[in-house]
């Protein structure tokens, strides 16, 4: 059985798919206004892992990430600027709907570069907003038809009293958010509720990117597109929506309410959530100097996957404190890892036992995907004196199809020359008995990064940090 945390019932729950044998999948996906920073990342990772555990378990999994290229404004909560539109005038580019789809290309780009990078699967659909209006539209249309709009001077709104459930996703007090809302909340003079929000601006002439609609000229707010989009490729009705955890009171509470007004019952069974990565206890910010982004982490010499090492250390309902330093410790046992797997492939030896590690393994990524525990897992293995190496082998590989660190291509990586010329000759002094300068060799060589390693087929060595 597989057991998921329900942000909705706040429990963990035994999954049960809406079809036998398939899952349904939809992960928030990137604005893109600018680099995806680590935190960002770390959230699509561990939509990877929940992927790969229904994978593992022989689902057939539909998976969706939509593409936020117009509608979301600076605040969630409708107010503000564009984000695409602030990206045109940062990178100092003519106003028009043409310098807005060319950001839009060359942040979903760089997005799809560092998930891929990541080794994170790709998703089966990658909607974009500005090539779903019509849908977006059509769902408007049955929410105004079930009552529950009303218009300003510029939007269209969701009347968020004709959802009495409205806050069971956030356990919201709505009064107190009433009391404390005044000016800094409430924007729009007209709004009914605080909560209120908009699923269909107009009037607003200076947006670059506007559609026809019956209510006037203009664009969509950002939460409709994800029901749109969702609803068309999964259904009406689908199994999970994941997000980060700052989602859950403002976007996917009002994902909720305009999904099951417009379709008139309940719209996604299980709302997974991960928890922050964060730089010294605070949320990554640009203002605060830690917006980390997969380039800053490679330019400092780390391989993507030692980051997507970091991220297997913590469950994803838990907290992940960044530094360095963490980093650092990941890379050691990732490259620990890498050289373990690699001692396995080349000396394969058979023994009749597994352990049962196959079932541990299973049972951790079943709890909630608690990786943490799988990784566990793997590391009792590489660490069994009782196991043959090639059921070691066999073991962590398959492990790894939900790890996903690629440890299947691991190999013995050429040194460049100048280290290669080193080996050779203290392979000439070995030949020659020069004992004095072989042990020189290894001890420079060791200096340079390089474990010597002499075995009866020869010498070998493997990278060192």
């Amino acid at each position: 059985m597989i057991y998921l945390y329900n942000t909705l019932t706040r429990k963990k729950e035994e999954f049960k798919p809406i079809e036998k044998g398939k899952v349904k999948i939809y992960c928030c996906g990137p604005t893109v206004y600018d680099f995806a920073h680590i935190g960002n990342l770390r959230k699509y990772i561990c939509d990877d892992l929940l992927k790969r555990m229904f994978l593992y378990n022989n689902y057939s999994v539909t998976h969706v990430v939509n593409i936020t290229d117009v509608g979301h404004l600076a605040s969630d909560a409708d107010e503000g600027e564009d984000k695409l539109m602030k990206a045109i005038k940062r990178e100092k580019l003519s106003v028009s709907p043409e310098s807005m789809l060319l950001i839009a290309k060359k942040y979903t780009e760089a997005f799809k570069k560092d998930i891929n990078a990541l080794n994170i699967l790709d998703a089966d659909h990658w909607p974009k907003a500005t090539e779903n209006i019509e849908e977006i539209i059509d769902v408007i249309k049955k929410i105004e038809a079930a009552g529950a709009t009303y218009k300003t001077g510029t939007a269209v709104m969701f009347d968020v009293s004709k959802f009495p459930s409205y806050a069971d996703l956030g356990k919201l007090n709505l009064e107190a958010q009433k009391e404390g809302a005044r000016e800094e909340v409430v924007k729009d003079p007209e709004k009914r509720n605080p909560q209120d929000f908009a699923l269909w601006f107009f009037g607003k002439p200076n947006h670059v990117m506007q559609w026809d609609s019956p209510w006037g000229k203009g664009f969509p707010g950002w939460h409709i597109e994800c029901t749109a989009m969702s609803s068309k490729i999964l259904s009406e009705h689908f199994d999970i929506h994941t997000g980060g955890i700052d989602h859950i009171p403002v976007h996917h509470t009002n994902e909720i309410a305009q999904s099951e007004t417009a379709f008139g019952h309940k719209w996604v069974n299980y709302w997974v959530h991960n928890e922050f990565l964060t730089v010294n206890k605070d949320k990554m910010a640009k203002s605060a100097g830690t917006f980390i982004t997969l380039k800053d982490v490679t330019d400092k010499g780390y391989d993507p996957l030692a980051y997507r090492y970091f991220c297997l250390t913590a469950h994803y309902r838990s907290h992940l404190n960044f530094s360095w330093d963490a980093m650092d410790s990941a890379k050691n046992s990732y490259e620990n890892m890498k050289n373990r797997v690699l001692e396995l492939k080349e000396n394969p030896s058979e023994t009749e036992t597994t352990n049962g590690y196959a079932d541990e393994f299973k049972k951790a990524i079943n709890d909630d995907v608690n990786i943490p525990v799988a990784l566990s897992v793997a590391w009792a293995v590489l660490k069994d004196s009782e196991l043959g190496n090639t059921e070691k082998l066999k073991l962590i590989l398959d492990f790894d199809k939900v790890l996903g660190l690629k440890l299947d291509d691991v190999k013995r990586e050429d040194l460049p020359k100048d280290l290669m010329k080193l080996v050779k000759e203290r392979e000439d002094a070995r030949k020659n008995k020069d004992w004095k300068k072989s042990d020189e060799l290894r001890d420079l060589l060791k200096e340079k990064g390089v474990i010597i390693e002499d075995a009866a087929d020869g010498t070998k060595w493997k990278r060192v940090l």
